[in-house]
C-alpha cells in the first residue's frame, strides 16, 4: 500500500509542480494565461487536491482505486483542453466566452484569486514557445503523463484485486 500511495503523492506533487511553474512564467517571465491556460490550473489544481485526499484520508486500496480512477479522468480532460487550446483556440483571435473563460468567470475564480486564475490573454496571444515546444504542447504531455500513471496505478491495483481472488 505504501508505494499506491506513494505514487498517488507524486502525481499530486507534479500537478501541483505544474501550477508553480505556471506562476513563474506568468510572474517572472510576463507569460500571460489566456482562458484555457487558466482552466488547466484549475484541473492540475483539483488533481493535486484529489491525489493528496486518496492519500491522506482514504489511504485503503479501494480510496486509492477510486482517486486513481478520479485523477485519471481529471486527465483526461486536462488532455481535452490542452488539445483544444492548441488545436482551436489558438489559432483564433479571441478565446472569450469560450468554454474555458465561462467556466473561469462563472465560478468567481478571477474575481476572488486573479494572481492564479485572472485571465490577461487571448488564446493567440499566450502561444509561447519553450525550449521550441509551445507551452500548451507542455501541458498536453505532462496530462498524458498523469493519465499514464493513473492508469498503470489503478491497473495494478484492480490486477493485484483479480490474483488474490
Amino acid at each position: 500500500m505504501y508505494r499506491e500511495r506513494l505514487v498517488l503523492s507524486v502525481i499530486g506533487a507534479t500537478s501541483l509542480m505544474a501550477v508553480f511553474i505556471a506562476l513563474i512564467s506568468q510572474y517572472q517571465y510576463d507569460m500571460q494565461p489566456c482562458a484555457w491556460c487558466v482552466f488547466q490550473r484549475l484541473i492540475y489544481l483539483a488533481i493535486t487536491a484529489l491525489c493528496f485526499v486518496g492519500v491522506f484520508i482514504f489511504p485503503s486500496r479501494r480510496g486509492i482505486a477510486v482517486t486513481a480512477g478520479c485523477s485519471l479522468a481529471l486527465s483526461l480532460g486536462g488532455i481535452s483542453a490542452a488539445w483544444y487550446q492548441t488545436q482551436v483556440a489558438a489559432n483564433s483571435f479571441s478565446c472569450v466566452q469560450s468554454l474555458a473563460d465561462q467556466f473561469v468567470t462563472r465560478l468567481g475564480l478571477d474575481e476572488t484569486m486573479p494572481w492564479l486564475f485572472g485571465i490577461y490573454a487571448s488564446c493567440m496571444d499566450a502561444r509561447v514557445k519553450v525550449f521550441g515546444l509551445e507551452y500548451a504542447y507542455w501541458s498536453l504531455i505532462l496530462f498524458v503523463l498523469l493519465g499514464a500513471i493513473s492508469t498503470a496505478l489503478l491497473r495494478r491495483l484492480t490486477w493485484s484485486d483479480l490474483k488474490n481472488s
